[in-house]
């Protein structure tokens, strides 16, 4: 994300959104009531004489601003759109009071005014730009003759996958399937290669695979040998996906790992909460009454709740009172885990009594 135009007077900021990621962080900038601008392609019939039934306008592109009443993200299509009421453009080309789709698409400058940005909004933004400069990562899970592999969002993990080998069983002829091995390795690779700016990779898995598409890798494909570490997991597929990513490895590598913090942080809420600990609460109104006696040492927050006023009292409270807020993407298995407990919970100092 870059910001390209900020006027603290106005409530206005102008941005450009340059991965999947910033649209995500767009879809939580902007809300219902905001006034938002970006440039859109229309189609314009010609209505000054008599219109052929085959004539279907002329597209046309200019700005276009809209006081929001929806916003939505796609993640798996990467569009975010945004309806509402038309409130800016040119009045001979668009009918002002008329509802409209405005599609933002990366590399296209989005322009947002607030009547009000909250210290989230600017904390989100501030993120957002420091996080494009932090190099991507994947997890590839290998058990047999199946790899799953998973890439590290701010979101979430993006899953592809599963890619089959077809190694079959000890009759095989050892020509033959050493040709099926080299041939399931190399998918394995160039799935990888396919990937840009990825600086970390974990290769991992409950068996011997893992280290025997290593030390393959190592021979064909020393680039991604480089930036590979190994790691055993119990299980493989997705679930080997996640519990690399509770292990807290992305973080040492120094690669987005953000999705692994968040999702450790709910596994450690889950784990005291499996232990009838008094050192954790969740739920609105419990998270409240210990943040409000500065009990609360970390602050997990599911980003749907970000907007609702009380949420945000909380959250200052939190922080205020010396206490750290992390706000949970609910994009992935962690964050569902955290919706099911109110979409709120924290760790505490010292246990409040009954």
């Amino acid at each position: 994300m870059r910001i390209v135009h900020q006027d603290n007077k106005k409530g206005i900021v102008e941005l450009l959104p340059e991965t999947l990621d910033d649209l995500w962080h767009l879809s939580h900038l902007i809300e219902p009531g905001d006034l938002l601008s970006a440039r859109t392609t229309r189609r314009i019939q010609d209505t000054t004489g008599e219109r052929l039934r085959s004539d279907r306008g002329i597209k046309k592109t200019f700005f276009m601003g809209i006081r929001v009443e929806n916003i939505k993200f796609h993640k798996y299509t990467g569009k975010l759109r945004a309806t509402g009421v038309i409130e800016k453009g040119p009045e001979d080309l668009v009918p002002l009071g008329s509802h409209h789709t405005l599609d933002l698409k990366l590399k296209n400058p989005v322009k947002i005014q607030k009547e009000k940005w909250s210290r989230w909004h600017r904390k989100r933004i501030k993120y957002s730009v420091k996080a494009s400069k932090i190099p991507r990562a994947l997890v590839v899970v290998i058990e047999d003759d199946m790899a799953d592999i998973g890439i590290l969002r701010q979101y979430g993990v993006e899953y592809y996958g599963p890619i089959i080998g077809g190694i079959s069983g000890k009759r095989m002829i050892q020509k033959n399937r050493d040709q099926i091995i080299k041939k399931f390795y190399d998918d394995i690779a160039r799935t990888i290669t396919n990937f840009e700016e990825i600086e970390g990779i974990v290769i991992a898995g409950p068996g011997f695979g893992k280290n025997d598409f290593y030390q393959y890798m190592e021979q064909k494909y020393p680039e991604i040998s480089k930036i590979s570490i190994l790691e055993s997991t119990g299980a493989g597929g997705r679930a080997g996906i996640h519990e690399v990513l509770q292990k807290g490895i992305m973080e040492d590598m120094a690669t987005e790992g953000r999705i692994a913090q968040e999702m450790k942080a709910v596994a450690d809420i889950l784990q005291e909460i499996g232990k009838s600990s008094n050192l954790v609460t969740y739920g609105k109104r419990e998270v409240e009454t210990a943040a409000q006696a500065g009990a609360v040492k970390l602050l997990l927050v599911i980003d749907k709740l970000v907007r609702e006023e009380d949420v945000e009292k909380i959250m200052n409270t939190t922080e205020n009172l010396g206490g750290k807020v992390m706000v949970i993407s609910s994009e992935h298995d962690g964050g569902k885990q955290l919706s099911a407990l109110g979409g709120m919970a924290g760790l505490l100092r010292y246990g409040l009594g009954k």
